[in-house]
């Protein structure tokens, strides 16, 4: 095994399990919150409520200086967007990111909502990145490599237009948040760390409708798109298995909160 990779025992997963399944827990309740006109803050306030309220810990707050519990980045915003005082507006996306520290064991995991009556373009990006991180999950068996994982993502995105940021990637996960391996949304097939049974990794394609670069604002945080184009960014905490990946968080609650809503689903 890769030097600095963990191998998680079953006991350990199914902590991980734990704290992943709060997360999309605590992202189904941002579902029923979020619509045109709330703001990017009430929804963090609320997230870490309930993380709190259910035997949790933000995985993101104080980490790296982080001061929110979710970032939440909205349209051209790739990733690590702040919350506060901006509201919501119809045709707008946000990628909606939540880390749970419980039990000493991290989950992770984000998803990209539509608010309101997004265009046919953007519900199109949002389904193909969601389509990449399915096929990156498939690719996350045991002998396999991360090259394999990124090769999968990029092959699909690119083949629909898109670029697929270079400059952040997904990573191991457990008792830290972020471990080793590092898991790029791009890559060779059969190059890269071999993936081994009980290695726990967030995978999370970032996918711009445009081009592949990226820039960060002045907040030190946000990471939008060089074109300022929409992005879309989904993410899943997986263990490595030697048959099929295990999926250990979930987007269940998620989705099923926007269908009793009538919104839209990726």
């Amino acid at each position: 095994m890769a030097k600095g990779v963990n191998k998680l025992s079953e006991e350990e997963i199914e902590l991980v399990r734990k704290s992943s399944l709060l997360v999309g827990k605590t992202l189904a309740e941002v579902a029923r919150m979020i619509t045109p006109g709330v703001t990017t803050g009430a929804l963090d306030r609320m997230a870490e409520e309930y993380i709190r309220d259910n035997g949790g810990i933000p995985g993101f707050k104080g980490l790296y200086g982080c001061p929110s519990t979710l970032l939440i980045s909205v349209n051209e915003q790739v990733v690590h967007g702040l919350p506060g005082d901006r509201a919501l507006k119809d045709g707008d996306v946000a990628s909606v990111d939540c880390g749970v520290l419980m039990n000493e064991f991290y989950g992770d995991s984000a998803y990209t909502f539509q608010v309101g009556e997004v265009a046919p373009e953007v519900r199109t990006l949002l389904s193909v990145t969601k389509e990449c991180l399915a096929l990156g999950i498939e690719q996350a068996v045991a002998n396999q490599r991360t090259g394999d994982i990124g090769y999968a993502i990029q092959h699909h995105a690119e083949a629909h237009g898109y670029g697929i940021v270079r400059e952040l990637v997904g990573h191991g996960v457990g008792r830290k948040l972020h471990e080793a391996p590092e898991v790029p949304n791009y890559g060779r097939r059969g190059h890269g760390v071999r993936l081994n049974e009980g290695m726990v990794i967030a995978i999370e394609p970032m996918v711009n409708m445009g081009v592949k670069e990226v820039s960060q604002l002045d907040d030190g945080w946000t990471v939008v798109s060089r074109d300022s184009k929409p992005s879309a960014h989904f993410e899943h905490t997986v263990a490595v298995r030697a048959g099929k990946a295990e999926v250990l968080s979930t987007f269940s609650y998620i989705e099923d909160v926007l269908k009793e809503r009538g919104m839209a689903v990726a």
